[in-house]
């Protein structure tokens, strides 16, 4: 996979590469970490990567699938949530719902829910039943700085990635 984009993370970007090599990304992953470290850079990359048409690696980066993914215009890829709102259950519900749609021209629907940990209990009871037994199109990112603010079960249904903070380049007088 091309995840050139993503700062650092070389072993996180190691085992993604090989899990889209061998049984392709999986329908639900848990991305944590802290602000700056790179979570909603991860959840476009990899629904870039699951959108792409290009040949190669994926995400090509230049493909119609890809642009549009890039460009934030795909009609596949959900954004559930928005900065310093919560996630409520009629959002969660609504996600829940759209994924039995099926998708309109890629071949899966990936719902980025960020933050992820702002949704209250019933709204992660809501999505629940689409995690465990969504159809096989769906995908679901989740983007949570304090992912033990989810319920376990929610956590167990999903791969965690968990993104160490970024980690600021040496400072050069201290180095003399």
């Amino acid at each position: 996979m091309r995840l050139d984009t993503l700062a650092g993370n070389a072993a996180l970007k190691d085992q993604l590469s090989a899990q889209e090599r061998s049984r392709g990304l999986s329908h639900a992953y848990l991305i944590s970490g802290p602000a700056g470290s790179g979570k909603r850079t991860l959840a476009r990359l990899l629904s870039a990567a699951m959108m792409c048409v290009g040949g190669g690696e994926k995400p090509c980066g230049s493909c119609p699938a890809c642009k549009k993914v890039f460009g934030g215009i795909h009609p596949d890829v959900i954004q559930v949530g928005e900065d310093g709102k919560d996630i409520t259950v009629a959002q969660a519900r609504q996600a829940r719902s759209d994924a039995y749609i099926r998708p309109n021209e890629g071949k899966r629907k990936v719902y980025i829910i960020d933050p992820a940990d702002a949704m209250n209990p019933a709204a992660q009871n809501a999505l629940l039943k689409v995690l465990e037994e969504g159809p096989a199109y769906a995908a679901f990112l989740l983007c949570a700085a304090q992912p033990g603010l989810l319920l376990d079960t929610v956590r167990s249904r999903c791969e965690l990635l968990a993104l160490p903070p970024e980690e600021a380049p040496p400072d050069p007088a201290l180095t003399e």
